[in-house]
């Protein structure tokens, strides 16, 4: 079996140096850059257990450059380019395009006044040919035309209510075998429905307020094994109900800015969908 890529970027120049989203209120040059460093180092640590982790340098100034999954959506060799709405992050763009470049990416970039999030905002369905879109706080709902045209793929659309899960990553998790990890109060009504519709009532793991607060769904979902912050002995149990291993590892640092483990990587090798074109 193809071992799985992912990127991550050291957090050399983390910290929490402006307030883009709720999670950064009062924590203004809070972090503790060593415990940062350990948690992240654990992380990595865990994530090459079973893939690939690849490096992105950091730079000075790029203080979130460390949250790599909002680089970009990969599919196949094509990656959309996030397009940030926050003046802040928008230098982060040209590093994350020139290195998807160097690896062989064939980049697409949107109009400027179109706002995307890359896989922060776009997940990937694991039994369907769905692309889940979350929408509302960060991303455009106009990106949904783009991403139907570049890699061909159905677009549901998800729009987020609450500016503490400002990504879609922050509440929702695709894991495999069509199973979904989510926060149903981050979704309005028509969001809601959407997930019921798709998503079979015995595959759906609705989340606690609690396990939400500690970013359970900021997870990555490595084939039977998933990576996460925390999860109450609840949420563990029906995981593991349903054939997953739930590993824990504290990312509380980055929580102070807003992220978790899902966050902090990019998987670069999504596997291709039947039905759809990510050459």
């Amino acid at each position: 079996m193809k071992q799985s890529r992912f990127l991550m970027c050291p957090p050399t120049f983390f910290g929490v140096e402006y307030v883009i989203n709720p999670w950064m209120e009062g924590q203004i040059h809070a972090t503790n850059n060593e415990l940062a460093r350990a948690q992240w180092q654990r992380l990595h640590a865990t994530l090459t257990e079973q893939a690939g982790v690849a490096s992105l340098p950091p730079v000075r100034g790029l203080p979130d450059l460390v949250f790599t999954a909002n680089a970009a959506l990969l599919y196949g060799k094509r990656a959309v380019l996030s397009s940030f709405r926050f003046a802040e992050r928008r230098p982060e763009s040209q590093q994350f395009a020139s290195w998807l470049r160097a690896d062989g990416f064939e980049v697409h970039e949107l109009p400027s006044d179109v706002y995307f999030e890359g896989a922060g905002d776009a997940l990937f369905d694991r039994a369907a040919s769905v692309l889940w879109l979350g929408h509302g706080q960060r991303s455009d709902i106009q990106v949904k035309r783009y991403l139907e045209e570049i890699f061909h793929i159905e677009v549901q659309p998800l729009r987020l209510r609450n500016p503490s899960f400002y990504h879609l990553d922050t509440c929702f998790c695709p894991l495999e075998g069509g199973h979904v990890l989510y926060f149903p109060a981050a979704f309005d009504e028509e969001g809601n429905a959407a997930i019921e519709a798709r998503v079979a009532a015995e595959k759906r793991i609705p989340v606690s307020d609690d396990d939400a607060l500690h970013f359970a769904c900021n997870a990555v979902n490595l084939e039977g094994r998933i990576v996460l912050n925390a999860a109450s002995s609840s949420l563990s149990e029906q995981l593991r109900r349903r054939g997953f291993q739930v590993t824990t590892t504290a990312l509380t640092e980055f929580i102070r800015a807003g992220g978790a483990a899902k966050c902090l990587s990019l998987r670069l090798d999504e596997p291709l969908l039947s039905g759809t074109n990510g050459a």
